[in-house]
Order: structure tokens, then sequence, then C-alpha cells
């Protein structure tokens, strides 16, 4: 009995063994069956990122993310300015903004491959962000009647931004004129014969000033057309001490002014003799020979004459001197006074205190409450409008 006992166990301990190398090939299987996980890959960038398109404000810019060993990767963006990163810009695109202005802008770019090893780059820096240029859309206009007396306003145009500042410049025959720098315009005399246009300065956050100039309205002219003309000669009497040249060629400067009976419709032409009246430049003496209603003291009209006294013609009125008149506005007066006498006209009284004189107001002696003058009013000017 004891022996059976023994033999019994020592078959146990034969078959133990047995039974380990059993567990250890489990073990095994079950090793081998569970997944092992992959260690990350480096990712490497072998070409670098690059930044495409202008450094100027308003642009767009992209990110060309460039070459990755392994290929299959994602990308993620950053965009940095001066180096340090731009809030929120990390989209592949990135347009320029104000804040970028003077500064220089590049992309960093990380890569991804698909078990999670991930590598990083930077492009080289822009060019420091510019300006943009302002282009024109549609250029200025001016808006109005093309005549002297008239006011003109001028269009902004239209530009590629919203400008949040426009200068205007008036030009005469492509000439500043001084003073003339807001949206609206009055032509003036001098402006008559002549092309005014406007030159507009745009200015826009971001873009640099930009100017450009409308398109001619035609020339500008008179108040009304030429609806008569008449001539006239130039004669003296008696012993004249001033240019009889320079009496004609002011006489004519007067008769042509747009402020003068010009504005009437009137066109005055000299010719070397007869015409419709003659201009007389007469010394103060021989005036009264004219008509015994005419003074040595003043000038005067006389049927086809129209007279006008040398000392007044050379040193004005002690009235006109004492207002501190000039020389030139006084011959201006004198020459369309006695011209409106041959064209019908009677004398004139002030209209109000502080208003101008009628040129057909006896101005040499006295003003009434009104001021100097010398060209008729438009009142006076439609009174002799030739129909």
């Amino acid at each position: 009995m004891g022996l059976g006992r023994v033999c019994r166990s020592h078959g146990l301990l034969r078959a133990a063994p047995v039974a380990v190398l059993a567990v250890l090939a489990m073990g095994a299987a079950l090793m081998l069956a569970a997944p092992v996980a992959a260690a990350p890959t480096v990712v490497v960038n072998t070409v670098p990122p690059q930044v495409k398109g202008e450094p100027v404000y308003d642009s767009k810019l992209v990110a060309a993310p460039g070459q990755w060993e392994p290929a299959e990767v994602t990308y993620t963006y950053r965009w940095l300015r001066d180096g340090a990163p731009i809030a929120g810009a990390t989209e592949r695109t990135y347009r320029v903004m104000l804040d970028d202005l003077h500064h220089r802008i590049a992309v960093r770019v990380t890569a991804t491959d698909t078990v999670g090893g991930s590598g990083t780059a930077t492009s080289e820096d822009t060019d420091k962000v510019i300006r943009a240029t302002l282009q024109v859309r549609r250029p200025p206009a001016v808006l109005g009647v093309t005549r002297f007396t008239h006011s003109v306003r001028a269009t902004p145009g239209r530009w590629s931004a919203t400008p949040d500042r426009l200068h205007f410049q008036w030009l005469r025959d492509g000439n500043k004129i001084s003073g003339a720098d807001g949206p609206r315009y009055r032509y003036v005399p001098a402006d008559v014969g002549t092309q005014v246009r406007v030159r507009v300065t745009a200015k826009a956050p971001g873009y640099d000033a930009a100017r450009t100039t409308s398109p001619s309205a035609g020339r500008v002219g008179h108040r009304v057309d030429v609806r008569r003309t008449v001539t006239y000669h130039v004669e003296t009497r008696g012993r004249i001490t001033t240019s009889v040249a320079a009496f004609g060629r002011l006489a004519q400067q007067t008769y042509v002014d747009p402020r003068g009976w010009r504005g009437s419709g009137i066109r005055f032409r000299r010719v070397a003799r007869g015409g419709s009246f003659t201009l007389v430049l007469a010394e103060a003496s021989r005036v009264p020979g004219f008509s015994s209603s005419c003074s040595s003291e003043w000038s005067c009209r006389v049927g086809r004459y129209v007279i006008i006294n040398q000392e007044r013609w050379k040193h004005a009125s002690p009235a006109w001197n004492a207002a501190h008149g000039s020389l030139r506005d006084y011959r201006h007066m004198v020459v369309n006074h006695e011209t409106g006498h041959w064209l019908g006209l009677g004398h004139a009284g002030c209209p109000g205190p502080g208003r101008p004189a009628p040129v057909m107001m006896q101005q040499s002696k006295g003003l009434g409450g009104c001021h100097f003058n010398p060209w008729p009013t438009l009142h006076e000017q439609a009174g002799r409008t030739p129909h």
C-alpha cells in the first residue's frame, strides 16, 4: 500500500511539467494575439513653407506648406507678425490688416502623420507690409451750369475703398485756383473762356493717398450768350496828357469783362472809324463843348458820344479816393456808367444801405448809404438784356 501511494505520487510528479508547458504555451498565444502600439514617428520638413502673395494691406497671403517626410501628413497653420502669433490667424490664407503695416509676416506650419508624429517649420519673413494703392473706379465730376455767376459742385468719384478723407482743389486750365479747395465753387470773371476742373485727393486707411481730376465740363461761358454786337471807335478832344493807347486798351477790357455790360449779352467791338458810338477821351475844359448839360468836372454822354473826362480818368473823384477805391475800378465804373447812358439807362438811386451801388448811380458824387461798385448789378444787366 505504501508502495502504491509512492507510485501514484511519482506519476503526478511526472505529469507536472506537461501542465506547466501548456500554461506557458497559452500565455504566449495570448501575447501574440494582443495588438502592439506603434511608436510615434519623426515628421521631418524637407522643403520649408513659403508665404505666397504680396505683403500689401488688404491683400491675401497663402501658405505653401512645403514638403515633409513622410508625405502623408495633415497641416495646421499659425500666422506670425514679426515672429509673434497673430490672434485668430490659423487658416491657410491670411488677409493683411492695418496692424500689419510696416511689419513682416511669416507662417508656421505643423505637419502631423497618421500615428501622431509631428514636426514644425516656419517660413521666411516677408518684406515689410506696405500701403495699398487706391484705385479710381469712376472719376469725379463737376455738376451745374458752366457759366459765370453760377455755382457748381464736385462729386467725389468712386474708389476701390471708401475714403475717410477727401480734398478738393479747383483748377483753371490746369492751374490751381487759390483758395478754391472745397466741394463747391462759384465761377469768377477770370474763369470765362477757360476750362475749370476739380482735382480730388482721396485718403483711406491702409492706402496711399490717390488723386484724379474730373473731365472737362467745357469752357466757362458768360452769364448769357451774345445777343447783340455794337461797334465803337476812340477819339480825343483837347490836350491829352495820358496814353491814348492805354485808354483804348483799358476801355476794351471793361467792355469784355463778364461783370460789365457783356453780362447783358452785348458784345462791344472796336473799329477804326464810325461804329455805333464814339468813345471820347476829352480834356476837362472841352467836355462842356458837347452840351450845356455837361460839366468840366465830370464825364458825360451826348448823343452818340460817350465822353470820359481826362481828369477823372487820371485821378478818379474826391469821393472815390476818400473811400480808398482803386483807380482801375473807377475807370471801370466811369466807362460802364457813361456807356449805360448810351444804352438807354438813366440815373439810379441806392437800393438800400450797405448794398452795392448800381453802376448808373452817380457814385463820383456820393453813395447814399451804398458802397462803391464799378459794375452793373444783375438787375441792371437784366434790364438791358437784348431780346
